[in-house]
């Protein structure tokens, strides 16, 4: 019985190689590293093949056992979970996890054989090496595959050729081509939209689908509508389970927020934020389009109505270029950098920031770093996470999980600046939340695409 951690997608899913199966359905996953750090599940999620984890995977999982937040968790889950299973057999030979239909085994059997333009001192290569020696060796009849988060070891492998592949669990459903905007619009008769005035909805089912009109309108998702007859005519609508419902004018939205609304997306995103039936929002777009302006000023009038009592302000601490090293001082001093986009909205709204200090001098303000997060619980609450798309999914389940009674939580980014090591536009955590919770009655999404920070600012977000 051959057990490797070697991690292979088909498109279809992962498969496992079992000893009571066929050997040709089974794969040979060689698991690297960053999986096991990145999700705590990565094994069970490969059903029905067989795994190799390198013994210098646990060398350098042995190093993050003492890390704060995810990745010292995922470290010590795995210690600890090798450890139990050594009841039912050898890791050196193999132990059969029947429930998850997974062969285990932690090898350190290495061939450097057509391998010699690589540094035998460096942890990749020896993974490489591992994987190397399964392919050569003629009694592996699967498929062997690296899986692995690192875009360089993928890289690297295909070069001396040997199979690799991404951790695609997370994210296998996304359509990079085709992500979810939180908004559509169709072109209708001229008596659809009266209908949609005359009476303040439209049923989907009757007077949409049945009129031919083919649309799929997630839960809490906005459709413009627009006249076919060359009019100006529209509406602005919003899905509430199977009716279309009209919503509220540009000037009962300025008065219940006290913002004034500059396009039909903020439209959509104030009616999300001032929606107390729905705690999740995700706001997605370009630098300057109003999403940390829109979020904030909400979340501060909830406050001044005693809706709400705090608003907690976390991000991930993922730095632009070269990291600045540590910073002096206490919590919130050392957050300091990262509250600027909070500090900067409060003085070009206030003026200064006498009002953001005696928010913070009161509590009713409280910064939260991602990593100290867990075991904290939010009541009476808004949570906004700023640059989201700097976060995998597993953090934000893990600042989702926070939400406690009658609080909300804000998701902001930009997934076209994500500086998450191992992730991109589809694989980010703020992309992955959005689409696995697009159709959920307690969530809803907007996608910006026009900024208003400055004519600059939108030239080089377009060509650069």
């Amino acid at each position: 019985m051959i057990i490797t951690i070697i991690v292979y997608y088909t498109g279809l899913g992962f498969t496992m190689i079992d000893k009571k199966i066929n050997s040709d359905i089974r794969k040979l996953f060689i698991v690297d590293t960053s999986v096991l750090l990145y999700d705590k599940n990565a094994l069970f999620n490969m059903k029905g093949n067989d795994i190799v984890i390198p013994l210098i995977v646990l060398e350098e999982m042995d190093r993050f056992k003492t890390r704060e937040g995810l990745l010292g968790e995922n470290a010590r889950f795995y210690n600890r979970f090798l450890d139990g299973i050594r009841e039912k057999g050898s890791l050196n030979t193999g132990v059969c996890i029947e429930e998850h239909d997974v062969n285990l085994k932690v090898i350190s059997n290495a061939s450097w054989e057509g391998l010699e333009g690589l540094d035998k001192n460096l942890n990749d290569n020896v993974i490489i090496s591992n994987a190397n020696y399964f392919k050569l060796d003629k009694n592996t009849k699967s498929k062997v595959i690296v899986i692995t988060k690192d875009i360089n070891l993928r890289v690297k492998c295909d070069a001396v050729g040997i199979f690799a592949n991404d951790y695609y669990a997370d994210y296998e459903f996304v359509q990079a081509d085709n992500l979810y905007q939180g908004h559509i619009e169709l072109t209708v008769d001229p008596d659809v939209i009266n209908k949609a005035y005359s009476g303040n909805h439209l049923k989907i089912k009757e007077d949409l689908s049945d009129k031919g009109i083919d649309i799929d309108i997630a839960e809490n998702e906005f459709v413009v509508l627009r006249s076919n007859n060359g009019s100006n005519q529209s509406c602005l609508m919003m899905r509430n389970n199977s009716n279309l419902v009209v919503l509220g004018s540009k000037q009962e939205l300025q008065k219940l927020s006290g913002i004034e609304p500059k396009n039909k997306e903020q439209i959509f995103a104030l009616e999300l934020l001032l929606n107390e039936e729905i705690p999740l929002v995700t706001l997605t777009g370009i630098p300057g389009s109003g999403k940390t302006y829109l979020a904030l000023m909400t979340a501060l009038k909830s406050i001044e109505k005693n809706i709400k009592k705090r608003i907690i302000f976390t991000r991930p601490i993922q730095t632009v270029g070269k990291d600045i090293g540590f910073l002096p001082g206490d919590l919130n001093e050392k957050m300091s950098p990262w509250l600027a986009p909070i500090v900067d909205n409060f003085r070009n709204q206030f003026g200064d920031l006498a009002y953001f200090e005696m928010m913070m001098d009161k509590g009713q303000i409280d910064v939260a770093p991602l990593s100290h997060i867990r075991g904290r619980s939010f009541n009476d609450s808004i949570i906004i996470v700023d640059e989201a798309q700097n976060a995998t999914v597993h953090e934000l389940k893990t600042v989702i999980t926070r939400t406690g009674r009658n609080s909300k939580v804000i998701l902001l980014g930009d997934i076209e600046q994500v500086d998450l090591p191992y992730a991109n536009k589809s694989s980010n955590g703020l992309t992955i939340v959005t689409e696995k919770l697009k159709d959920a009655s307690l969530t809803g999404h907007v996608n910006f695409t026009k900024g208003y920070r400055s004519e600059l600012a939108n030239v080089v977000a377009e060509k650069l």
